[in-house]
């Protein structure tokens, strides 16, 4: 955790530092005034992850009316103060749900439904006149408000933070305290991990983009849930854009965590203004 914390600072001070790696709104799409307008402004109330809805098979086992599911996840942040706050922070509410719908099966059951509120501060990153990303620290809660043998539920105190290297270049890590506090999940970071790491590419007509996402699992092992993804913009004028999502590894969904999904998944995705927290 202290490892990934000391790396997050140093991207921040790196790229305080370079001019050549740093986004200048000269040459970027969205502009530095309506940022500022989104923070200074009224409470803002907006996408936080990306907003999808997909459906597909497992790749590592013959598809079944059980395992080829709809995934999909709604995903929303308010701003809770007008003014900044010590240190240029905003308070945030944040909500995000996650579902694995059955829909191949008979009365199409819910298999999994996730849980993760959050409350936490958010601060926009400015370098002399450039924005260069934002960092966030949180109070989370993740569940799947079951109960009995079925219940998961852990909390997580994150620290993360999104560096634009250039308008079409996003680095990000996110790492987290655990405080388990459900008998049934204690061995939870074994393999929903401790921190996050990933990077975003868009293309510059903003019709492709890419992304990769590593969660390292518990363990010194080279062991990482692995997400891939790739969307294609229906059109220029509107956010939505179709979405393929491939998922390798642990904890996908809180009721299997300790089970292993190899799932390969297409749909649509509608996308925060700036970039997607992860």
């Amino acid at each position: 955790m202290m490892t990934l914390i000391v790396a997050i600072i140093m991207i921040m001070l790196a790229s305080g530092t370079s001019v050549a790696q740093i986004v200048s709104y000269k040459n970027c799409a969205f502009n530095i005034d309506s940022i500022r307008e989104d923070y200074n402004d009224r409470p803002y109330f907006g996408l936080y992850k990306d907003n999808y809805f997909i459906f597909g098979p497992p790749i590592n086992k013959e598809p079944t009316s059980r395992n080829t599911n709809a995934k999909f996840q709604i995903s929303i942040a308010q701003r809770l103060t007008r003014n900044t706050l010590p240190w240029g922070t905003y308070l945030y509410l944040f909500y995000t749900q996650k579902c694995f719908w059955n829909v191949l099966e008979h009365s199409f059951p819910m298999s999994d439904v996730n849980f993760n509120p959050g409350i936490g501060l958010g601060k926009p990153l400015f370098v002399k006149d450039r924005y260069i990303g934002e960092m966030k620290l949180m109070a989370e809660h993740e569940s799947n408000g079951r109960a009995g043998d079925e219940s998961r539920s852990w909390n997580k105190i994150s620290l993360g933070a999104n560096i634009l290297i250039e308008p079409q270049f996003i680095v990000h890590a996110k790492g987290w305290i655990p405080i388990i506090d459900s008998k049934h999940n204690k061995d939870i970071v074994k393999y929903c991990g401790m921190y996050q790491m990933g990077i975003s590419f868009n293309s510059r007509n903003e019709k492709w983009g890419f992304s990769a996402l590593l969660t390292k699992r518990g363990g010194w092992n080279s062991n990482y849930n692995i997400t891939l993804e790739a969307n294609f913009r229906i059109n220029k004028k509107h956010n939505q854009y179709l979405f393929l999502q491939f998922y390798n590894g642990y904890g996908e969904g809180l009721l299997e965590y300790n089970k292993f999904h190899s799932q390969l998944r297409a749909g649509i995705v509608i996308k925060p203004r700036l970039f997607s927290d992860f």
